[in-house]
């Protein structure tokens, strides 16, 4: 069954539910459909070979000691600013990250680290080409037919404690999700690294397409180990606990409309012979082990901690001091991640390849507040999918011994694009000519040989939601179709956490910031595609919450 015709029989199940009086009571059936619609045309097998590269004999290559540095990056997904012990930690801190801590340690915190948006796919094709994502049309995440308005729709039926998300009536509904992606014509961070001479291996995440040209292999990299669904493991794995949000319709879609899939090299669709993060981790080491004879460029893109929430039975066990039980899944999984970080540092400490390897990690965007954990993003406000410091301010560390000063901690604005001008920097590449690329070398900021901030202005959009920060002052903008506009100023300087907006006492600098961003964005094309909705999402409060008559509300188009 082609991708457009399952989209149609979804289509056509939405409309018999919407036509009915009882629309609630058709949710749980078109849900069902959907997971029978997905099965049926995703088969995937128990099993499968997973086969990696490996370099010619040794005596054929120079001593690594005296090649460019191997580079390591590791992108998390959907995980907040207090995920991770060094910001906080799970659990009111008692769930430990040292591993991923011990980065910031032995190298770098860029505490003040942007992600390229507040959703996972347009931050993906930011980093992974140096450029913001509205230069070639990458402004929303590609996502499954029919997932958007059906979660619309159930959202908009369940609750009237805000205002509802609309759908946009401009929606192409013939486009094949397929062709939404990273245009081939972009030069990836894989395809400059492999120019030099480099081994490229990816694993996990993708979310840049999978049209003609689009996929990993396709865009630089010699081996992929590609995630196909997001299920950690089987729903009935005894070895897994699991953890269902009903109060929640991407949760709920989730659960029924993903697997616990994974290909290689293109090949068929095979299930992991044990919990994903483990098994990435562990497919990351044997990338490194087998490859530690020649430079390498490894993607390590975890699906960790984006939900449908599901942890080892082990690491579940462990927690049994916090009582929230979602909020105790969600912490075995950053337990199985933060574990799977250490096996990948102590696989290059153990080949010799530490002193040379840049090691890279951030999350996509923050925490999302639809997993129903207030403090995912704390200190921040905001979460995924709104532009507020915790939808775009993520963890950012960095280590590549001898060249960034341990300990560092680094307090001027960077971005996720800058990754790729860094990575390229380190391994001696040139950065494409022919192009605007928006990111900047860190390496000499970082060791204090250039002073001032690497970036004069940073630049968001998505369709209703907009920011531009310059200097220490924040615009945000919501500007839904059809619905109540919104802006906020903040000084970050003395508001870091936004708790005053300052946009009504300010209307000349917002006015400023405003033809600033317009101007930014007059020379660029826009979306190769357009959205399904634009969702309005409570700034404060978390999707089990319910919304108080004070609370603010941002949208977010996708």
């Amino acid at each position: 069954m082609s991708r457009l015709a399952r989209r149609s029989l979804l289509v056509a199940i939405l409309l018999g539910g919407v036509g009915c009086v009882a629309w609630l009571a058709r949710v749980p059936i078109v849900l069902f459909a959907m997971e029978i619609l997905v099965s049926v045309a995703n088969p995937v097998a128990p099993s499968g070979e997973i086969e990696w590269s490996q370099p010619p004999p040794r005596a054929s290559l120079p001593p690594r000691s005296e090649g460019p540095p191997n580079v390591v990056l590791i992108v998390t997904d959907d995980l907040g600013w207090n995920d991770i012990s060094l910001n906080g930690g799970v659990g009111d801190g008692t769930v430990l990250t040292p591993n991923i801590d011990s980065l910031a340690i032995e190298g770098v915190n860029l505490a003040q680290g942007y992600s390229g948006s507040a959703t996972c796919a347009p931050s993906r094709a930011a980093l992974i080409s140096g450029r913001y994502g509205t230069r070639f049309g990458f402004e929303f995440a590609p996502v499954p037919p029919g997932m958007m308005p059906i979660i619309t729709m159930i959202r908009n039926a369940n609750r009237d404690d805000g205002p509802p998300s609309i759908l946009d009536e401009g929606d192409d509904s013939d486009a094949e999700v397929a062709a939404l992606g990273l245009p081939p014509s972009e030069v990836t961070l894989a395809e400059l690294l492999k120019d030099r001479g480099y081994y490229t291996a990816h694993i996990g995440k993708w979310h840049l397409g999978r049209g003609e040209g689009m996929m990993p292999l396709e865009q630089g990299f010699d081996d992929s180990l590609l995630m196909n669904g997001g299920m950690y493991a089987r729903p009935d794995d005894p070895n897994v606990v699991n953890s269902r949000q009903d109060f929640d319709p991407i949760d709920r879609f989730l659960w029924r409309a993903t697997q616990f899939s994974s290909s290689f090299n293109g090949g068929e669709a095979f299930e992991l012979a044990t919990y994903m993060t483990d098994a990435y981790s562990a497919e990351a080491v044997h990338v490194i082990e087998r490859n530690r004879d020649r430079p390498f460029f490894l993607y390590l893109a975890y699906f960790a901690p984006h939900n449908p929430l599901q942890a080892k039975r082990e690491d579940y066990d462990a927690l049994s001091h916090i009582d929230l039980h979602r909020e105790r899944v969600y912490g075995g999984m950053m337990r199985s991640l933060d574990r799977g970080v250490g096996e990948v540092l102590d696989a290059l400490r153990r080949n010799g390849l530490e002193e040379n390897t840049l090691v890279i990690f951030t999350s996509d965007n923050g925490g999302a507040g639809y997993i129903g954990l207030p403090a995912v993003n704390r200190p921040y406000r905001g979460w995924k999918g709104t532009y507020f410091e915790g939808g775009i301010h993520v963890p950012f560390l960095a280590r590549w011994p001898g060249a960034i000063p341990a300990g560092t901690v680094y307090e001027e604005p960077v971005h996720h694009f800058d990754i790729f001008a860094t990575a390229a920097a380190a391994a001696g590449a040139e950065l494409p000519s022919d192009r605007t690329i928006d990111g900047v070398d860190l390496l000499p900021y970082l060791r204090g040989e250039i002073s001032g901030p690497p970036h004069r202005v940073l630049f968001w959009r998505n369709g209703a939601a907009r920011s531009v920060r310059r200097g220490s002052h924040k615009l945000i903008l919501s500007e839904p179709p059809g619905g109540t506009s919104h802006q906020w100023l903040f000084d970050l300087a003395v508001d870091p956490y936004e708790r005053s907006n300052i946009a009504p006492a300010n209307p000349r600098l917002v006015a400023d910031l405003r033809a600033e961003l317009e101007a930014h964005y007059a020379s660029q094309p826009g979306s190769a595609w357009a959205p399904y909705v634009h969702a309005a999402i409570n700034v404060d409060r978390d999707e089990g919450q319910s919304a108080r008559p004070e609370d603010e509300f941002a949208y977010w188009s996708n």
